[in-house]
């Protein structure tokens, strides 16, 4: 393999981390576990390969092993030496304005969230409104929160691993968006994170919208695989999955489902699972499922498999609407209106959906390992949303399985994860799941997929 082209540069800061303290510079410096360098280096080398197409967070790291960063602390400040870096972030070997912008959002952000987990008494991890509380902490020191503008934030979710078709009809959708004067919140990376933002650029362009939002909320785990894409303009990353779906429906105002894969159905049951929560069925959030002609067959299985596992209350939470950007837009404007409405009439702030009741089983971390996979109740006894949030983590394993470096390794090591429950439900999931491999929907077009689960019916 032929030795990738690499920079090595002096980076300026900019933003407000302008200065780290001793203690701050030798955790991020410290490679041993305790310390952050690693984490530090994985996720700077992803907002460095932005341009990049691939969605193995280990083929990255292998193809950049001399990649390093280190910080050099100056009488003036603070700056970033970056070594044996991918020539592609730099134009005549000066680091992209937008490249270096997100590279000191991860600095902030992994500062940050490591002090408020480890060392930082005020979060109880054990408590529903602590962790909703350490997420809000997260958005506003990024500054996430503009507090009197009306609520316009659409979060579009959706695979990064789709066809040409799909992702053209994404741009479509965030053109229509923008047009209506919408900001675009997104996992941040390719496809369908990417497709929405820069159909929405375009928006704004032509309404002269010059400080339009593209908003980027992704986790360490899984930002090497679906590194920021060149339109992100705010980028945060929470701590894990769970924080970071959180993120997304407490600071998002509508949600739009373009197609994908294990990671876009974990999000749509998480969504479900949550507005099935009787405390919520006032709460307007409209979410909406599209896509381009052609998609009618996925949306129907993804519907087919909501109404046989969670029932008719889960499906009616949504709409589907095939090839009419126009109209997903129009539906999406008059539900920011009624969420405006609402959180007026009832003092709930516009930044901030302070009001959803997320339950601890959609908060804690889910470890995926094959104990934890096989242990999931999947079962049609359960109440609703108890069973939307098993299948959330067992989606969750399957996307850490696929692209997660840890996940990865354990599928190496132990083999496919073993998955067990109710003959009929899990025949509906191992439909689904093929239905995801013969699309393609589980890796990049043209690589090959090894499944990383093994259904058995109990």
């Amino acid at each position: 393999m032929s030795k990738p082209n690499v920079v090595s540069a002096i980076v300026n800061p900019v933003g407000s981390m302008r200065v780290l303290s001793s203690r701050e510079v030798n955790i991020l410096q410290d490679n041993t576990k305790a310390g952050l360098h690693r984490l530090f280096r994985q996720c700077a080398l992803a907002v460095l390969s932005d341009e990049m197409e691939g969605d193995s967070a280990e083929e990255l790291l292998q193809t950049y092993s001399e990649f390093d960063i280190r910080i050099v602390q100056e009488h003036r400040g603070l700056k970033l030496e970056l070594i044996n870096a991918p020539a592609s972030a730099f134009v005549d070997k000066k680091l992209i304005r937008g490249v270096r912008e997100n590279l000191f959002s991860v600095l902030r952000d992994i500062l940050y969230v490591s002090s408020l987990i480890t060392s930082d008494k005020r979060f109880d991890h054990g408590s529903s409104s602590d962790i909703t509380h350490l997420v809000f902490e997260v958005l506003r020191n990024a500054n996430a929160f503009i507090t009197k503008q009306t609520p316009n934030i659409v979060v579009c979710w959706g695979g990064h691993s789709i066809g040409r078709d799909e992702y053209e009809y994404t741009k479509l959708v965030g053109y229509q968006l923008g047009l209506r004067r919408m900001n675009i919140c997104t996992g941040c990376g390719p496809g369908a994170m990417k497709g929405p933002m820069k159909g929405a650029y375009i928006g704004h362009a032509k309404q002269r919208i010059s400080h339009g939002r593209f908003i980027g909320l992704t986790e360490p785990g899984i930002i090497a695989a679906e590194s920021p894409n060149p339109i992100v303009n705010e980028l945060v990353i929470l701590p894990d999955i769970e924080k970071r779906l959180e993120a997304f429906v407490r600071l998002g105002h509508g949600i739009i489902v373009f197609p994908g894969g294990p990671g876009t159905c974990e999000e749509i049951l998480y969504l479900i699972g949550i507005l099935l929560h009787p405390d919520n069925k006032d709460i307007p959030l409209t979410m909406i499922l599209t896509g381009p002609a052609g998609s009618e067959a996925y949306f129907e299985q993804i519907d087919n498999f909501i109404g046989n596992t969670l029932g008719k209350e889960a499906q009616e939470k949504y709409q589907i609407i095939v090839n009419d950007p126009a109209r997903v837009a129009t539906i999406m404007a008059r539900g920011l209106e009624k969420v405006t409405r609402f959180r007026r009439r009832h003092g709930d702030a516009y930044y901030f959906n302070w009001l959803l009741k997320i339950d601890q089983e959609f908060q804690q971390p889910f470890e995926p390992t094959h104990e934890n996979m096989a242990s999931q109740e999947l079962h049609s006894n359960l109440p609703a949303h108890q069973l939307a949030a098993n299948l959330r983590r067992v989606m969750s394993g399957i996307v850490a399985g696929n692209i997660k470096e840890d996940g990865v390794n354990l599928i190496r090591e132990h083999g496919p994860y073993k998955l067990s429950g109710e003959p009929g439900l899990m025949q509906q999931m191992d439909t689904l799941l093929q239905s995801f491999v013969d699309q393609h929907r589980m890796k990049l077009p043209g690589s090959h997929y090894q499944p990383c689960y093994e259904i058995i019916e109990s």
